[in-house]
């Protein structure tokens, strides 16, 4: 029934935003997504789609053991005739014999190259885990091979059960982000405007400009913002969310015991409140010792305890509700220094201390490669997930789901599949730091960064976005968004298509026979003009999100 109502409503849209419903020919997407161990496993999505037992004619079949030049693997799925471009969406749930708990991968073989993570599941003994990925083809198989494998050497057994596999066009794919968007960052206004003697008014000349976006979407800036005007301006023009990239870490304020210096930061901050900017704080400490002060990485013990309580005091006490996040111990996943030097309950003791001394700042863990890729062994969704409830069940008020989002070849289905797991914790998700690599030419990254874009901006759990691309005289971290002389790469031209196309444009018409003018905004805040022969009046609202229709009332 939720299914039928959801497509119902997904048709409304399309109608609506002036699509054609035949170019829609479903399936609609499942976000289904479990993060806790079942008894029995639930029911495959899509009723298993192109995969399904060898008796149905399906495209996928089952074996249970597969061969190849690398290896013996188990279980595996034979598929024929995938397409490339297509994205698919895989789900397994897995069980285990053999060991308490196991890292277990799904990886892909084609004719051509293999897939070596499309979807991992940290699964159990006694229980059933849920795995959900996906993977789009660089070009067509005939013959593949769908596989899973502990990502250890130990000798696990590998039960699978309610497997799935299925299909989307890219048309498909993208009309389901547009729906979530209609329906998430959208609401339906209807603006009433009456004279003194509550009268309806017809034919009255509206106005409506959305002066603010709800949606928070930055980047990263540096020092060298400070002083330099255009740069200034390009960024204001753009953006309503910002991350000091480096001048609020560890490094950068202390660089010697007990000589702390903000001057660089409080000046970054002052351009921040002067334009009504949201910052988000980056970061209290890294737990990689390569960007540990020097100073620090030669504490230990009671030396090492009263400096980390200094620095936490010292900078929570500066900028005491000045930033609405604070990245308390960033990159955790991958490194453990402080941890190492001060013992397991160190990380709690952070967020704790963090807390007392700003209780109304929201505090993440952030780190890399649990959205980019589920190859590394150390940051996969289940790891951030098993970190981020031994943290909360041990009393550590973290509120935030950090995901750095540094990627070279993204893949959208695994991006999809990651959020909507994480998304069951039911804790704001921001994409933190995005670019991305180098490696690649401008305009592979323009089209990389419009899926990684498209692909948060459409996820209802994904609550902002940052851009990882502070300017700098010689370039930028891996991708900038424009020139030294401020004129847009390809990345700028995605990043302003973006911004425009998810912000209501100026929006002029009369009001009806019923005295109202109804549309569909943007989140955020607005103004609303009418005019009827001399008279003009004006008035400002603010669309949140919401089921029902908001309601504005104008009088003249």
């Amino acid at each position: 029934m939720e299914d039928t109502f959801s497509f119902c409503l997904l048709m409304f849209f399309l109608l609506l935003m002036g699509s054609s419903v035949a170019s829609f020919d479903g399936p609609l997407y499942d976000s289904t997504a479990y993060t806790e161990c079942k008894m029995q496993p639930e029911a495959a999505l899509y009723g298993g789609g192109i995969i399904n037992d060898q008796a149905s004619g399906a495209e996928g079949s089952l074996g249970n053991s597969a061969t190849t030049s690398s290896g013996v693997y188990s279980p595996s799925f034979i598929l024929h005739n995938l397409s490339q471009g297509t994205i698919y969406c895989f789900s397994s749930w897995v069980k285990i014999e053999g060991a308490g708990s196991a890292l277990i991968r799904a990886s892909l073989k084609t004719e051509k190259e293999t897939y070596d993570c499309i979807g991992t599941v940290l699964a159990k003994h006694g229980c059933w885990s849920f795995l959900k990925g996906g993977f789009v083809l660089n070009s067509p198989s005939q013959l593949s091979m769908l596989f899973f494998q502990n990502t250890d050497d130990r000798d696990v057994n590998i039960e699978i059960a309610s497997s799935s596999l299925q299909p989307f066009s890219v048309q498909q794919w993208r009309t389901y982000q547009q729906y979530i968007i209609n329906t998430k960052r959208k609401r339906a206004v209807t603006v009433h405007v009456s004279n003194e003697q509550g009268k309806r008014l017809q034919g009255v000349t509206i106005n409506i400009e959305q002066v603010s976006k709800d949606f928070p979407f930055g980047s990263a800036i540096a020092k060298t913002i400070l002083g330099n005007l255009p740069y200034q301006n390009w960024f204001v023009k753009r953006f309503n969310a910002a991350v000091f990239e480096n001048e609020l870490k560890w490094y950068a304020t202390e660089p010697e015991q007990g000589k702390t210096n903000y001057t660089i930061a409080d000046q970054m901050l002052q351009f921040v409140r002067a334009n009504q900017i949201t910052a988000r704080g980056h970061n209290i400490f890294w737990e990689d010792p390569k960007y540990t002060p020097a100073w620090v990485r030669n504490l230990t013990g009671n030396e090492l305890h009263s400096a980390v309580n200094s620095r936490i005091e010292s900078l929570m006490s500066k900028y005491r509700e000045e930033f609405i996040h604070w990245d308390v111990s960033n990159e955790m996943l991958h490194f453990d220094f402080y941890e190492q030097k001060l013992g397991p309950n160190a990380t709690l003791h952070f967020f704790e201390t963090a807390h007392k001394f700003d209780p109304l700042a929201t505090l993440f863990m952030n780190d890399f490669n649990v959205v980019e890729t589920c190859s590394d062994v150390n940051s996969t969704v289940d790891a951030y997930i098993s970190r981020l409830r031994e943290l909360r069940y041990g009393g550590a008020l973290m509120d935030g789901i950090g995901l750095e989002g540094h990627f070279i070849v993204p893949n959208p289905p695994l991006i999809r599949a990651i959020l909507d797991k994480l998304a069951t914790l039911s804790l704001p998700i921001w994409l933190t730091e995005v670019d991305i690599s180098s490696t690649l030419g401008k305009e592979a990254q323009a089209i990389y960064l419009e899926q990684v874009l498209r692909e948060g901006f459409s996820h209802p759990s994904v609550n902002g976005i940052m851009l990882w691309t502070a300017l700098h005289p010689n370039g930028c971290y891996q991708m900038c968004l424009t020139d030294s002389n401020l004129q847009n790469l390809p990345a700028g031209d995605v990043v302003d298509k973006l911004l425009k196309e998810w912000q209501t444009g100026e929006i002029e018409g009369e009001t009806d026979d019923h005295g109202s003018y109804s549309f569909f905004g943007f989140l955020g805040e607005y103004k609303v003009s009418v005019k009827y022969g001399n008279k003009t009046s004006s008035s400002t609202f603010s669309l949140c999100q919401g089921e029902e229709t908001r309601h504005v009332s104008i009088q003249l």
